[in-house]
């Protein structure tokens, strides 16, 4: 029995900028939104769905056993994607955490996912997302990777203050890698997708620093490895790669 309590949700649409039609791509045998799909029920915490906008994918989940929901096709962010979708697979208000697995992590572990869960025991917290520290140059260098800062609070979980694409924070100490997983409780995801875009949300290109803007409270929690997202050919072959292995 799934927890009513606990929606996951995989948005996923086919115009990728750079991997146009990647939720289908094969990886090891199974297209890469499947592989998704499997290590979110894996994780055993709640009722799992795909959002997406396209009839191909809804049918490509389906066959493998899965849940899809249908969504509009006009939505700027994957946030109001699961938003549309949440209000249609549970209008009734049951489920109180709504979890943004992205379509493109076909290597996270259901043990990562399973983490994001703990902080909501906190009734201040209102979302939770991942990272993982930086052991190298070339990552801590990279505007691509997204840096998450945050006050220790407990055991491998920060409070979050900021997120950047620069090296930051400045001086000795460990720097984290964010993973762009996030778990809403409902009410905070109702709020976030109201809000207009903020200053440094457009500044950065970062969407969770809209909520950072608007004073919401982010809970990091820490874990041993960055999942492979895949945004780019060599980024399929290395997951291809990976899991090819498994």
């Amino acid at each position: 029995m799934t927890d009513p309590r606990i929606l996951v949700l995989i948005p996923a649409r086919m115009a990728a900028t750079r991997l146009p039609g990647k939720p289908l791509a094969d990886i090891a045998g199974l297209p890469m939104i499947v592989h998704v799909l499997h290590r979110a029920e894996a994780a055993g915490i709640g009722r799992v769905a795909v959002a997406t906008d396209t009839d191909e994918i809804a049918s490509v989940v389906t066959a493998h056993g899965g849940e899809a929901v249908m969504t509009s096709p006009d939505h700027p962010s994957g946030s109001d994607r699961i938003h549309e979708a949440m209000q249609k697979l549970d209008p009734e208000g049951k489920a109180e955490i709504v979890i943004n697995l992205q379509g493109d992590f076909p290597t996270i572990t259901p043990a990562s996912i399973r983490e994001v869960l703990p902080p909501f025991d906190d009734p201040g917290v209102d979302i939770v997302t991942l990272a993982s520290q930086i052991h190298t140059e070339e990552e801590d260098l990279a505007p691509s990777v997204v840096k998450a800062i945050g006050s220790p609070i407990g055991p491998r979980r920060l409070r979050a203050l900021y997120f950047t694409r620069a090296t930051a924070p400045y001086g000795n100490g460990p720097r984290y890698h964010h993973i762009g997983l996030y778990a809403y409780r409902r009410a905070a995801l109702e709020r976030y997708v109201s809000l207009p875009r903020s200053p440094l949300e457009i500044q950065e290109s970062l969407e969770q620093l809209r909520a950072v803007e608007a004073g919401m409270r982010i809970d990091i929690m820490i874990v041993d490895s960055v999942p492979r997202g895949v945004d780019t050919p060599p980024d399929l072959e290395t997951a291809r790669s990976i899991l090819s292995k498994s």
